[in-house]
Parts: C-alpha cells; structure tokens; sequence
C-alpha cells in the first residue's frame, strides 16, 4: 500500500540515491530528490565544460528511478550511452536531453521538471543548488585536488586520508530543496561515496539549518564497503562522525547499518579494489547517549554486487517511520 501523506527527501548522489528511491517509490507517493551538483566526470564534466550547464548525470538517475511510465523504453533510452561517433561517444541521451532542455526552457530546473513529466515521475528531483560549483579536497600532506573526478577516481597516492573538502565558488542551497527539507517526515541521507556524492550537499550553504530545523527523523545509511581514496580503513562509527562534522551534533536521530557480512567469494573481486567491508563498532562513544541511535539489520543485495538492496531500505525506512 502506498502512503500518500508522509513526506520523504532523499538526499545524495550517484548509484546510492537511485538505490534508495527504487525501493521507496513502491510505498510512498510524497518523495524528493535532493541530488549532488558536483560532478564534473564523464559525459556531466564534457556538458559542463561546453555548455556551461549545471550536471545533469546524477539528475538523470534520479528521474529513472522514479519514472512510473508503462514504457519502458523511456528509461531505457534515457539511460542509454552512445559507444560510437567521436562526438556522441561516453553521452548518455539523457544528459544530452537535459542539456537541450535547459536551452530551450532557459532554466536548468525547469528543465529537470519537464524530463520528469516525460518521463512520468511520481515526485520531484531538484538539484541541491543552482550555483555553478566545484568540489575541492586537502590530502593530509597538504596537498589540494580539485574536481570531483579526480577525487573520485585518485590519480594521487589513494593512501592519503582526505583532510577536509569545500565548495569553490561557495552556493546557496535551492530554496526549493530547503522547503521540501523543513516539511519531511524524513529526510534521508545515503547511502554513497562519503566525499564525492554526500557531503558536497552538506556543504551547501543553508544545508545544515535547514537539517536541525526540519520536522521529520533525519537518517543516515552507513555505507556497506568502503572506498579506496575516500575511506579506507573506515568503520561505521567513522562515516558518522564525518558526516556529523557537516550537518552539526545531534542532527541525525538514526544511523542505520548492514550486519551481514558477504561471503568471502563475494568480497574476493573488491581485493584489487582495495574496498573492504564496513564493521560495525558498537564500542565507539559515537553510539553513547542514545543519539543518534545506531540500528543495525541485514540491508545487502543476495547476489551481484555489495550494494545495499533497495527493497531492504525502503523496509527500514518504514520501521523507523
């Protein structure tokens, strides 16, 4: 049965968000997308340089994720990516249509509007902000990476523990995203890549008020492997404190994690990847005082690859509600 009333903002970027709406869309009507305006790789980073526009990559997963069209070839043809031609090559069609409604509407969220009516979109999906960002990292030696992309994909020594990551030019946060955040029964943050796909939204000015002063339960889901050159060697605990360090103490009410462990022959292909499987600690003082309350549960897909099950989430995210 699908709940019409409670009012769910799902905030992040990449596979994670689409993760997470794919499950919720079967049991809620009332759900908002606050995706990350920060990628500058691949296709979004070509667009980006020759066209000035703002992101259209994790927009565009978004909208397929919540896409409730009978035609299925409509998200097909949205997500598909062109291999040949020196000029179409690596595009998504989605992001080329993004861009071409974005010139004729003059307004890249109007644009994001009308991709969601052809693509009959139960909800809403809105970028975090319109301001033309990058994302910019300090390594522990000192050292500074800009671009998402290069933060994502290191080409540095991945061994170097992020120090701290910001905006430049700084931007506001969409007044459309604030509203939709003050008026949720639950905001959700996660999963996805700590650096490259959460905290960029966090980073947006505005993000952080409108978090502590929104009426709904604000949780975050715990990565299920970590990510080399990102959080290497990270707990449970360890994403949350970073997270914490952007959104302030006491902003999230649950911090929900994966207990079941995948089997070694699963976690053999992510050795070459240096990922690793995310422990739960319990003893951390993290977990102390009741807040945030850490829920533990089994959220993994059966097979293919260690990603949280997008059907397992929406579960919890009932429970919780």
């Amino acid at each position: 049965m699908i709940n019409s009333g409670k009012k769910i903002v799902v905030i992040g970027g990449g596979t994670g968000v689409f993760t997470v709406l794919s499950g919720l869309k079967n049991y809620f009507k009332n759900l908002t997308a606050v995706v990350t305006m920060a990628d500058d790789g691949g296709s979004t980073g070509i667009l980006r340089e020759e066209f000035g526009i703002l992101p259209p990559g994790d927009v565009r997963r978004a909208l397929i994720a919540l896409s409730n069209s009978d035609n299925k070839i409509l998200s097909e043809l949205f997500n598909y990516r062109f291999h040949e031609g020196s000029g179409l090559r690596g595009h998504n069609f989605g992001n080329l249509m993004l861009t071409a409604l974005e010139r004729i509407t003059g307004n890249f969220q109007e644009a994001v509007q009308q991709s969601g009516k052809i693509l009959s979109v139960e909800g809403r999906v809105v970028p975090v902000t319109l301001g033309n960002i990058r994302l910019v990292a300090e390594l522990d030696d000192g050292a500074v990476i800009s671009g998402e992309t290069n933060i994502d994909i290191p080409k540095h020594d991945g061994r170097l523990k992020i120090k701290k990551v910001w905006l430049s030019p700084q931007a506001d946060l969409n007044i459309v995203a604030r509203d939709a955040i003050l008026k949720a029964d639950a905001v959700i943050i996660g999963p996805g890549d700590l650096y490259t796909s959460l905290i960029p939204n966090l980073l947006v000015r505005g993000m952080k008020d409108a978090l502590r002063k929104s009426r709904g339960k604000v949780i975050y889901f715990v990565n299920v492997m970590t990510k080399f050159g990102e959080t290497n060697g990270f707990r449970a605990s360890d994403f949350y404190e970073k997270i914490e360090s952007y959104v302030g103490e006491g902003t999230i009410d649950y911090v929900v994690v994966n207990n079941k462990k995948p089997r070694p022959e699963r976690l053999r292909p992510y050795v070459m990847e240096k990922a690793e499987f995310v422990e739960i600690d319990r003893e951390s003082g993290a977990w102390k005082g009741g807040k945030p309350m850490l829920v533990a549960s089994d959220l993994m897909r059966s097979r293919g690859m260690i990603r949280h099950d997008s059907e397992k989430i929406a579960k919890m995210i009932r429970k919780l509600l």
